[in-house]
């Protein structure tokens, strides 16, 4: 286990406390007020009438329509709105979140917004507004840490930025995600998964205070997920999902790992070329990821073999090869179950005309340091593989 240091002072609320304790919360920090949201969905629940009727006599101005997989210009108009605020509410999922920390992080910034997402060192410089967020997507873990994806379609870039800080204050209503559909529901669940599995595959040697917490989480997710998107009103199932999806990325399951992630590096160039769902095409991805670090690491099959016995259930004796192919095909069949399309031409990607250049990018962002070392060829084969059914 590597030494590290914690702390996330992000102010949950978990459950039905909107109510009784929006306003008070939100008027601990000032009366201006920018709101942050983005397509129509809140307001077809009712949910943004609701914030606006809790917020009555605050000074309110609103950014509406950001976008999923959130552009720069929706962060550059939520800055010039945001200079005279006092408090950034997001009401939304992690795409409304991630573009309300980057807003009130630039709102007293002099140059471009763009300059602190892709320079971290001058972000963390900056005095960041106070940022409020309702949930209503269980998915990135937005809600309890720093980090945020933004894109620019002008550079076809997509990147992760790091704020001072996370959100103040986080309201998680497993309520307000019954009328997510099935296939928001589907992605969502893969990217809390995905989360997991980035950190779980480490190099770190005994950790097994981490490992174990993502093994107990990829558990509720693939209990769950099935039934959130088979029953959407079970509010047990909305609950597993929006914990497990906090606690994914909250920083705390994967204190003491060293490698940096695969799936997200990759899965981002897809959506900075294609503007693809961020679950799906890790959906993709991941099990082709596994197949390829079992075929070229076999010093991996232990890991994978202990996956799939504490994750999947599945026998512990017998060749550990065999165990770990095993546990990569049973991730396959769930995430196959989970409803979405399992090839890049499914979801509009039909040659592989940008990969080398997707590839060289994501390369470069520290994949010399993953679980399993990955070059630009590495990566392209990788996105190769995903363009036909099957993983063997």
């Amino acid at each position: 286990m590597k030494d590290f240091t914690y702390a996330n002072p992000t102010d949950i609320r978990f459950g039905d406390y909107i109510d009784s304790q929006l306003a008070d919360t939100v008027a601990r920090f000032g009366q201006k007020v920018l709101l942050v949201y983005g397509g129509h969905s809140i307001k077809k629940t009712g949910l943004y009438q609701r914030v606006i009727d809790l917020l009555k006599g605050f000074d309110i101005v609103e950014l509406p329509g950001v976008e999923p997989n959130p552009k720069i210009d929706s962060v550059r108009a939520g800055v010039k709105l945001a200079q005279d605020r006092d408090v950034v509410l997001a009401v939304g999922g992690g795409s409304v979140i991630d573009a309300a920390k980057v807003i009130a992080t630039a709102a007293h910034y002099d140059g471009d917004a763009w300059d602190l997402v892709v320079d971290r060192e001058l972000a963390q410089q900056q005095t960041m507004l106070p940022l409020v967020d309702i949930v209503t997507l269980a998915a990135t873990g937005s809600e309890m840490n720093v980090n945020a994806v933004i894109s620019d379609p002008s550079r076809n870039a997509k990147v992760g930025a790091r704020c001072p800080s996370g959100p103040a204050v986080s309201f998680l209503d497993p309520r307000l995600t019954i009328t997510v559909p099935a296939s928001q529901t589907a992605a969502g669940s893969m990217d809390i998964f995905s989360h997991l599995c980035e950190q779980y595959f480490d190099r770190s040697d005994s950790n097994d205070v981490s490992k174990g917490m993502i093994e107990g989480l990829m558990q509720a997710v693939t209990r769950w997920a099935p039934v959130a998107i088979n029953k959407p009103d079970s509010l047990d199932a909305r609950a597993n999902l929006m914990w497990a999806a906090t606690n994914a990325c909250s920083g705390l399951v994967g204190a003491g790992t060293e490698s940096r992630w695969s799936c997200h590096a990759m899965e981002h160039q897809l959506s900075a070329f294609y503007d693809v769902t961020h679950g799906v095409g890790l959906g993709i991805l991941t099990p082709r990821w596994m197949q390829y670090v079992l075929d070229h690491d076999e010093s991996s099959a232990k890991l994978f073999a202990r996956f799939g016995h504490r994750v999947w259930d599945l026998p512990v004796l017998g060749n550990v090869h065999n165990r770990a192919q095993e546990a990569i095909d049973a991730t396959w069949s769930w995430i196959f179950g989970l409803g979405f399309g399992m090839t890049l031409p499914e979801i509009g990607i039909e040659d592989d005309k940008h990969f080398a250049e997707m590839a060289k990018t994501a390369a470069a962002g520290g994949l010399d340091h993953a679980y399993l070392p990955l070059d630009a060829q590495a990566v392209e084969d990788i996105y190769r593989a995903s363009m036909t059914p099957g993983i063997h």
